[in-house]
């Protein structure tokens, strides 16, 4: 697989950290992986790929202030570099070209 390939879980991290912008860290990127596709990731799983993401350089995190509540610790909070979204466009230029021609119900395709 090419650097800049991805696999389905790394697209859909890159998805959901661009889908929540400023509000990316795990809890939340789980969250929007499950609501919007309902798939479940492991959380060992999900940081393993957050960091594979991030050592190629498609991700850049950082740590936010405490949170308020007793005890509050910081989160790792996760943004797109324009490498990533370079990434990302191809990734979906290559599934759309993949597409193209293929009938959306797949009813002529033959087992």
């Amino acid at each position: 697989m090419a650097r800049d390939s991805l696999g389905e879980v790394e697209h859909l991290l890159l998805l959901a950290v661009v889908r929540l912008a400023g509000n990316a860290y795990g809890v939340t990127i789980r969250q929007e992986i499950e609501t919007q596709t309902g798939r479940e990731l492991a959380v060992g799983a999900l940081y393993l790929a957050l960091d594979r993401l991030e050592r190629k350089g498609f991700v850049r995190s950082t740590f936010s202030a405490p949170t308020a509540e007793r005890g509050g610790r910081s989160r790792r909070q996760y943004r797109l570099t324009p490498i990533g979204a370079a990434a990302l466009k191809r990734s979906r230029q290559r599934l759309l070209r993949m597409w193209d021609g293929v009938p959306a119900d797949l009813r002529s395709v033959r087992s």
